[in-house]
């Protein structure tokens, strides 16, 4: 999961038109490489390319449109937070720290990692290391956006990106995939995941040791519940069971032989490997 937003800057990032300048004609031309709208059926920061690509849009109706699509991840990942929230109160924080630390970080796996490390004195280099080694993979995330992304302003695109988790990134793939354009989709999802997120932290929290280890209920199963589905929508037959089964492989002997949580970064690199070995050997 990613880093927190500010609501009202996030929702005026759609008021911002920074790559359109209308010409006295019919066209609008696009100030970042010559490619072409129509102001008169364009939406706000719309662009159509040259070569025939789809047309890329930020406007409300992507916010909407990613928002309620993410809804039911976002649920489930509400479920992930409660699990952290108890987990911080276990290792002293306070409900408000809690919640503090999910409305800036926004990363899961990262806050569990820093949780469980959590001691007197406070190990900040181990901390920094593992949480660096689980969040590299967010490259890789960011450059496969990038051939939408790169084509938004920068303000528009890190934005966006500062919302970018695991669950919304595959939606957001999926909806890019599909042609639809709407570059606004990813801020949508990573709002949806923010607010079950943080409101889910604190629930946990404030729950405090009233439930006792979230492993007897099962509450630790619930990101891998939200990951099974989503590789369910990722899956293009058989072609993508290569890596699939590389990045398995990898991360299972990777856990055994490597301390730490190198096996994620390890299993997501040896997929990637693959995959430009088939495309480009």
């Amino acid at each position: 999961m990613g880093g927190g937003v500010d609501f009202e800057n996030a929702l005026g990032l759609v008021q911002l038109d920074t790559n359109v300048t209308k010409t006295d004609g019919d066209d609008a031309e696009y100030d970042s490489g010559g490619a072409t709208a129509h102001p008169e059926n364009a939406s706000v920061g719309e662009a159509s390319t040259s070569d025939g690509t789809e047309a890329i849009t930020f406007d409300r109706s992507g916010i909407r449109a990613g928002f309620l699509t993410c809804l039911p991840i976002a649920l489930g990942v509400g479920g992930y937070g409660i699990a952290f929230g108890m987990l911080a109160r276990r290792a002293g924080l306070s409900v408000a720290e809690a919640a503090l630390m999910s409305a800036t970080v926004l990363a899961g796996a990262a806050q569990i990692i820093a949780v469980e490390l959590w001691a007197e004195p406070i190990p900040v280099a181990a901390i920094i290391i593992a949480t660096l080694a689980i969040n590299l993979r967010y490259s890789l995330m960011g450059a496969a956006l990038g051939p939408w992304l790169g084509r938004l302003s920068p303000l528009r695109s890190y934005g966006s990106l500062l919302v970018m988790a695991d669950e919304n990134w595959a939606l957001t793939m999926r909806e890019f995939q599909s042609g639809s354009g709407r570059g606004a989709f990813l801020l949508g999802t990573g709002i949806a995941m923010w607010v079950f997120w943080v409101t889910s932290t604190i629930i946990g929290a404030a729950a405090g040791g009233m439930i006792g280890d979230p492993a007897s209920y099962g509450i630790d199963f619930v990101l891998a519940a939200v990951f099974v589905a989503l590789a369910t929508e990722l899956w293009e037959g058989r072609s993508t069971l290569v890596p699939w089964l590389v990045a398995l492989a990898t991360a299972v002997v990777a856990a055994a032989l490597v301390p730490g949580q190198w096996y994620i970064l390890l299993g997501g690199f040896a997929a990637a490997a693959v995959e430009v070995v088939r495309h480009d050997g």
